[in-house]
């Protein structure tokens, strides 16, 4: 499974679990770290715990492999850096402050879930 890929089942995943506000980002030529941001909002800290465990668990049974979650729900923001994908969880208030969009808005839209 290529990044892509990897990145696609992670957005098909959040959506499936009604994470919110999803958007898939390339961001290969801006970026030397990663080549997609996977960006989604979860409405409760609980959610945010739950979006990420899913992610989680999918990632280690497909790709054989583990990263633990990065932050707290309860901060409003959860990382999952996957190497060639990070995945971002945001509570709506810290995703208005942070605004990855606008601060990756040279990046390729992939795919974006409202």
């Amino acid at each position: 499974m290529n990044n892509l890929e990897l990145a696609r089942l992670i957005v098909k995943i959040l959506d499936e679990k009604k994470g919110e506000d999803i958007l898939l980002l390339d961001i290969q030529n801006t970026a030397s770290f990663t080549d997609y941001f996977v960006i989604c909002t979860g409405t409760s800290d609980r959610m945010l715990d739950a979006l990420a465990k899913y992610v989680h668990d999918e990632v280690k049974k497909n790709m054989h492999f583990s990263k633990t979650p990065e932050g707290h729900s309860e901060n409003g923001w959860v990382v999952l850096d996957l190497g060639g994908v990070v995945v971002h969880f945001f509570s709506p208030d810290q995703r208005k402050y942070y605004r990855l969009e606008e601060l990756w808005n040279t990046g390729k839209v992939v795919v974006k879930l409202a």
